[in-house]
């Protein structure tokens, strides 16, 4: 190695000297000389004759003009190579940190000045390598190993480390423990066979550090302060997350620090009531900071409140979004009576905790104070800014009511007393109500009082709905009792009209004039019937057939039904089965003209094609609170919807859909009775239904049907067995039968029928058919003339038919007292109404058969006889 003796840095030669001059005064020399050649032979070119030597010495002139230009070219090039060298080496040597180049196997090629400074090297011959400096300790060895490791795979990197003294000094002879940074590099040399080079630089950071150490022990001493200040303190995140807390406060709280997760809490768990509407009140400007002073509660891990002041400062980004937040939290002062200082802030908790939004305004309607709730309450409308620039009260008022609210502050202004509340819509929702009460403000005092009024607000919206959810039900139920009413009537009718046409046709031959004419009667009168049932369907008094069912089977059993009813459309049909869904209990068949009526509906809301939805679902108790529904009960349900893509229905006649005789179809489409019946027909099977619909998107009806849980069997022990049996349930009422076999005798048989009916034509005609089929019938028209008819008769009656509403007494308290002296006779109700509308109202275990009306010649026979027949 050499010294240079100018710097003062070690280096070893990274490139020969002299040889790079050398080869270029060669050069130059070798272009001369042929240049000399080529004036030669211009000079004398006319005293050579040989072809031969003229050529090669043209050839020879080339070369050296070649040569020429690019040792001038090259002599161009080495002088800014050189000054570039002479820069490097000066930044090297100059440069504050040691400086060390080695070669691949570790070589000291370059150190500079402060690397021997440093290491205790005062002359070439001392500079040692980092591996014999660093080698002495455990942590310095791992940090040069791990770095000359990521040399060799190409990476870069750097390490700190500590040592007890001085790099190159002997324990004891420094002056204690050292901090050094060692950084590796890689350096490419332009000559690409000398191979890579290393780079290490090495820093003594003692300083840096011990200057690190103090601020994180000021750091620690400043947190430890805050921790135990008398105060307490939060920081939360831009949306409310706490990352911070100190210990006053989490005493206070009774939260366990040591359990306390950063960020896993916010400020609407701290605080209590409605006080966080007061802090998300304080906003701050873009890019600004704001500080406000709260009055409110906290809320203890125990549940309890904590009445605190909280100093709480918020920023926001220059966008104007919310920022970080530092609160400190203040115990308020318990203070004497005398203390108006806690008074004040008791008053204001009070009145920040109180279930209403007040408001207090002067006699030209400006708020000047409100509380959490109002904020809360009118949350995107009035902001505490608002409220400190004097805003009216009618600025958050709706438009429909504005000018009642301010008519009512004037009289409060004037004392007046007595003030009717103001319903109004909520100014920043249509769908919201909020119900005003304004009282006027008594000052005896002479000065002119700075508050007129006082303005209580209340939402209303929850009641609104509930009101006009009633007013509905009540409408529907007083729809369906006329609708029960005058079908019933109309049954009769019906009835009397169907056993006369029957009586004629018996009579008339197919070929007779009048034959037609009846049949024609006989099918509008069914006709009418069927219209009847659609009512009796709508006021939950038709005739049903109870019956467990799994909907996923029903609605399979349709989906081909539905499928031809939607052919030759662009309608299509789609089904959703929901999982092991739950059995209900309910008539088959009136079930299934629910679903095909919603879905011919929604076909004919789709006059341009769309998708119908059939979907099921099982409900649980907890998951039926999600549908917001207020009649909803929280029980067990199997959910039916059907839903399109059709037209929908306007909000002005969504509550009149379910209205008998209610239609949007042409005249001649639609009788208006087919969503009245699927209504009836849910309600009558213990089920909800909920339309929803948007205009030109679709509508959605939901069907909820109560889950059928099976009872367990009754076990029955009585004297005469010493084991018990499950107890044979008793049916409410024979299920009526299909249309009888062909071989069926419906002859009397010399049967003795008492015929109770109020109804003059029905009984007439009923008594006449049943004589045409060999029967011997006696007529009463009340429950009491069929009593004393009995009487006379001994009780030799072999059947009782009776009607169910009957002046003086009617069909279930006729058969009551019959079975108190007959209890084996056998007893048919006839009616209008289903047979659950009227069973309450029998004995348990009471057996009788049924026969709904209107009903035909035929379907009276077969119920007579069948009924005799039983046993």
């Amino acid at each position: 190695m050499t010294k240079l003796q100018q710097s003062g840095n070690y280096e070893a030669p990274l490139v020969e000297k002299g040889t790079r001059g050398g080869t270029i005064i060669r050069i130059v020399l070798l272009a001369l000389v042929l240049c000399g050649v080529a004036a030669g032979f211009v000079l004398f070119q006319h005293a050579l004759d040989n072809e031969l030597v003229l050529g090669l010495l043209g050839i020879l002139a080339m070369v050296g003009i070649f040569f020429l230009v690019s040792s001038i070219i090259g002599l161009v090039e080495v002088m800014p190579q050189s000054r570039s060298d002479e820069l490097a080496r000066g930044f090297l040597a100059n440069h504050p940190d040691g400086i060390l180049i080695t070669d691949a196997k570790g070589r000291i090629l370059y150190a500079n000045a402060a690397y021997g400074r440093m290491t205790g090297a005062t002359k070439a011959s001392n500079v040692q390598s980092l591996e014999a400096l660093l080698s002495k300790t455990r942590e310095s060895t791992e940090a040069l190993y791990r770095l000359t490791t990521a040399l060799r795979e190409g990476r870069e990197g750097h390490e700190e480390f500590r040592l007890l003294q001085p790099i190159g000094r002997t324990t004891g002879n420094g002056s204690g423990a050292h901090w050094y940074r060692l950084k590796a590099r890689l350096l490419t040399p332009a000559d690409s066979r000398k191979g890579q080079l290393d780079i290490w630089q090495i820093t003594d950071i003692t300083s840096e550090r011990d200057d690190q150490e103090r601020f994180f022990r000021e750091l620690q001493n400043a947190i430890d302060y805050l921790d135990h200040a008398p105060a307490g303190f939060f920081s939360a995140g831009k949306k409310g997350e706490i990352f911070y807390l100190n210990a006053t406060l989490a005493e206070w709280l009774g939260i366990d620090l040591t359990k306390f997760v950063p960020r896993s809490v916010t400020i609407a768990d701290l605080v209590a009531g409605e006080g966080m509407a007061l802090i998300q009140s304080v906003q701050a400007a873009p890019g600004l900071k704001r500080t406000e002073t709260l009055d409110l509660d906290l809320r203890r891990t125990n549940g309890q409140s904590l009445p605190v002041r909280l100093v709480h400062n918020v920023s926001a980004t220059r966008d104007g979004a919310p920022g970080e937040s530092r609160t400190i939290v203040l115990a308020r002062p318990k203070g004497g009576e005398g203390d108006q200082s806690a008074s004040a802030m008791r008053f204001t908790r009070f009145f920040n905790n109180t279930p209403m939004a007040i408001a207090s305004v002067d006699g030209e309607g400006r708020i000047l104070r409100i509380n959490a709730p109002f904020l809360k309450l009118f949350a995107g409308v009035v902001s505490r800014d608002d409220v400190d620039n004097g805003i009216e009260l009618d600025r958050i008022v709706h438009d429909n009511s504005r000018q009642h609210l301010m008519h009512a502050i004037a009289a409060a202004k004037d004392g007046q007393g007595d003030i009717a509340p103001i319903d109004s819509r909520h100014p920043g929702d249509e769908n919201r109500y909020v119900r005003f009460y304004v009282n006027a403000v008594i000052d005896e005092s002479d000065e002119a009082p700075e508050e007129a009024a006082i303005v209580y607000a209340v939402e209303t919206t929850e009641q609104k709905a509930l009101e006009t959810q009633m007013a509905q039900t009540q409408k529907l139920n007083a729809v369906g009792t006329l609708a029960g009413g005058i079908a019933h009537d109309f049954n009769n009718v019906l009835t009397a009209i169907l056993l006369s046409s029957d009586h004629l046709l018996l009579q008339a031959r197919p070929s007779d004039a009048s034959f037609a004419d009846l049949m024609e009667i006989k099918r509008n009168a069914n006709r009418a019937a069927v219209l009847v049932r659609q009512l009796l369907a709508f006021s939950r008094k038709q005739t049903m057939r109870p019956a467990v069912l799994n909907l996923t089977d029903v609605v399979g059993d349709l989906r081909m039904l539905v499928d031809r009813l939607i052919s030759g459309t662009n309608v299509k049909l789609e089904v959703d089965y929901g999982r092991d869904i739950w059995p209900v209990r309910t008539d088959l068949s009136q079930f299934e003209q629910v679903l095909i009526n919603l879905c011919v509906n929604a076909r004919d809301a789709m006059p341009q094609g769309g998708t119908i939805l059939i979907k099921t679902r099982n409900v649980s108790a907890e998951d039926a609170g999600g549908f917001h529904q207020t009649d909803l009960p929280a029980e067990d349900f199997v959910m039916v919807e059907v839903s399109d893509t059709g037209t929908g229905i306007s909000p002005e006649i969504m509550d009149k859909i379910f209205e008998p005789f209610f239609t949007t179809k042409e005249v001649g489409k639609g009788t208006g009775l087919g969503l009245s019946m699927v209504y009836g027909i849910v309600k009558q099977s213990g089920g909800y239904i909920y339309p929803e619909s948007e205009v030109g998107r679709g509508t959605s009806f939901r069907i909820f049907l109560p889950r059928h849980i099976p009872e367990a069997p009754v076990i029955v022990h009585d004297a005469a067995s010493a084991t018990g049996a499950p107890a044979q349930p008793v049916p409410l009422a024979p299920v009526v039968s299909a249309p009888p076999a062909e071989d069926l005798d419906l002859t009397g048989k010399s049967a003795v029928v008492l015929l109770v009916e109020d109804e003059e034509a029905v009984r007439r005609g009923g008594k006449r058919m049943l004589e045409t089929r060999g029967y011997t019938v006696h007529e009463a028209g009340s429950g009491v003339e069929a009593l004393d008819i009995l009487a006379e008769l001994e009780g030799k009656v072999d059947i009782v038919v009776s009607d169910v509403v009957m002046p003086e007494m009617d069909g279930p308290t006729l058969l009551t007292e019959l079975r108190k002296t007959y209890p084996d006779m056998k007893f048919i109700f006839v009616s209008g109404y289903a047979e659950d509308a009227f069973a309450r109202n029998l004995p348990d275990g009471a057996k009788f058969g049924f026969l709904p009306k209107p009903f035909s010649l035929k379907q009276l026979a077969v119920v007579v006889r069948e009924t005799l027949d039983s046993d």
